[in-house]
C-alpha cells in the first residue's frame, strides 16, 4: 500500500498538498453526510425523512466521483491540475447537497461561513448576495427555515460556481501564457540558429568613424573596402546573434525576479507567477536584438555608431531588460487574474452577521 503511494507521489502532476487536501474534505464530507442522514430520517418532518436517502444518495455519488477524478490513471488526457478542478467541482456538489439535507439548527450554525463565501464571490449587486445577508440577519431573531435555507444554499452554489470559473480562468490564462513563452523561445532559438549559419545576411555591426567595424563579439581595423555591407559582412561572427539573445535574457531574469516581489504566493494547483516569470526570458532575447537592429538603422539619432562590443553588450543588456516595458501589461493581468481566483468581488460589509440591538 505504501509502495503504491510512494509510486502515485512520483507521478504527480499537481500539487500533491492539494491533492490531499482533497482526499482530507472527501473524507470529511462522507462523515459529515452520513451523519446528517441519520438526523434526518430522525427528524418528525415527513418531507424532511422522505428526502433525506435521495440527497444522501446523490452526496456520496458525487463524493465517489470527486476521489475517482484524483485518480491520474483514470483522468482524460492526463492534463496536469485539470483532476483537482474536477474534484473540487464534485466535492461543492456534495457539500451543497449535505446543506440541504441536514438538520436546520446545523445549517444555522455554519451561515457565518456560507455568507462569507457568498460575499467573497459575489458582487454587492447580487441579489442571491443580498438575501443570503438578509437571512444572516433574520436568522439573529427568529429561527432558519426551510425557505431561507433554500435560498441561501442557492447563493452558496452560485458562488462556489463562481470560484471555480474564476480558477479555470487562471487556469487557462496560465495555459495561454506557457504557449505564447514557448513560441518566443522558438522563434529565438530560430534567429539564432539562422545568425551563426548566415552571420553576413544581417549583422550586428557598427562603423564609428576612425575605429572600424565594431560587432559584438569582435572588431575590424579599418580598411579600403568600398562597399559597407560586405564589410560588416566579413567582419560579423556567427556567436554575434548568440550572444546578444542570451544577453537580452540574463537581464530579462533579472527583470522577473525582480517582478516578484510584489506578487504574493498562491496555493492553486497552477502558477501564474512562474508562467510570467518565462514570458520574460524569450522576450528578452528579441527585444536585445531587435533594439540593437532599430539602432543599427539609425532609428535612434546619435545612438547609432557604438564604438566597442562592451557598448554593444551593454546595450544588449539594457533593451533586454526593457522588455519589461511590453510585459508589465501581461503581470498586471496576471496579478488581476490571481486576486480573481482569491474573491474577485470581496468588498467589506457593515452589516456583517447580527447587528446589536439598542436597549428599549
Amino acid at each position: 500500500m505504501a509502495g503504491n503511494r510512494h509510486h502515485q507521489r512520483r507521478f504527480e502532476k499537481g500539487a500533491w498538498e492539494l491533492r490531499e487536501g482533497a482526499r482530507s474534505r472527501i473524507g470529511e464530507l462522507r462523515a459529515r453526510v452520513r451523519i446528517a442522514k441519520d438526523r434526518a430520517l430522525a427528524d418528525a418532518d415527513t418531507e424532511v425523512r422522505a428526502a433525506a436517502p435521495a440527497l444522501a444518495d446523490e452526496a456520496f455519488a458525487e463524493l465517489q466521483a470527486a476521489e475517482d477524478a484524483l485518480n491520474h490513471g483514470a483522468h482524460p488526457g492526463h492534463r496536469p491540475n485539470k483532476h483537482l478542478a474536477v474534484a473540487n467541482v464534485h466535492i461543492d456538489a456534495a457539500y451543497g447537497l449535505m446543506l440541504r439535507m441536514a438538520p436546520l439548527t446545523d445549517v444555522q450554525a455554519l451561515i457565518p461561513g456560507l455568507v462569507a463565501l457568498v460575499r467573497e464571490q459575489l458582487p454587492v449587486t447580487d441579489e442571491r448576495r443580498k438575501r443570503a445577508e438578509e437571512i444572516a440577519r433574520e436568522i439573529c431573531e427568529t429561527p432558519l427555515t426551510s425557505d431561507r435555507r433554500a435560498a441561501l444554499v442557492g447563493a452558496v452554489v452560485t458562488a462556489q460556481q463562481a470560484l471555480q470559473r474564476e480558477k479555470l480562468r487562471a487556469l487557462g490564462f496560465v495555459r495561454i501564457v506557457v504557449i505564447v513563452s514557448l513560441g518566443l523561445a522558438v522563434m529565438a532559438l530560430a534567429v539564432a540558429l539562422l545568425g551563426v549559419w548566415a552571420p553576413d545576411v544581417v549583422p550586428l555591426c557598427f562603423r564609428p568613424e576612425g575605429i572600424g567595424i565594431v560587432c559584438p563579439t569582435g572588431m575590424e581595423p579599418p580598411s579600403d573596402v568600398k562597399d559597407l555591407d560586405e564589410a560588416f559582412g566579413r567582419a560579423a561572427s556567427k556567436w554575434d546573434y548568440p550572444v546578444v539573445e542570451m544577453t537580452g535574457t540574463v537581464a530579462a531574469s533579472v527583470a522577473a525576479a525582480l517582478s516578484l516581489r510584489h506578487i504574493r504566493g498562491t496555493s492553486a494547483p497552477y502558477n501564474v507567477p512562474v508562467a510570467l516569470a518565462l514570458l520574460k526570458l524569450p522576450m528578452g532575447a528579441l527585444t536585445a536584438l531587435l533594439g540593437l537592429l532599430l539602432m543599427r538603422g539609425d532609428f535612434v539619432p546619435g545612438l547609432s555608431a557604438l564604438d566597442s562590443s562592451g557598448q554593444i553588450i551593454a546595450w544588449a543588456l539594457i533593451f533586454g531588460y526593457a522588455q519589461q516595458v511590453f510585459t508589465k501589461f501581461v503581470d498586471d493581468q496576471g496579478l488581476a487574474v490571481m486576486n480573481a481566483s482569491c474573491g474577485p468581488h470581496a468588498r467589506p460589509y457593515a452589516g456583517a452577521g447580527c447587528e446589536p440591538q439598542e436597549a428599549a
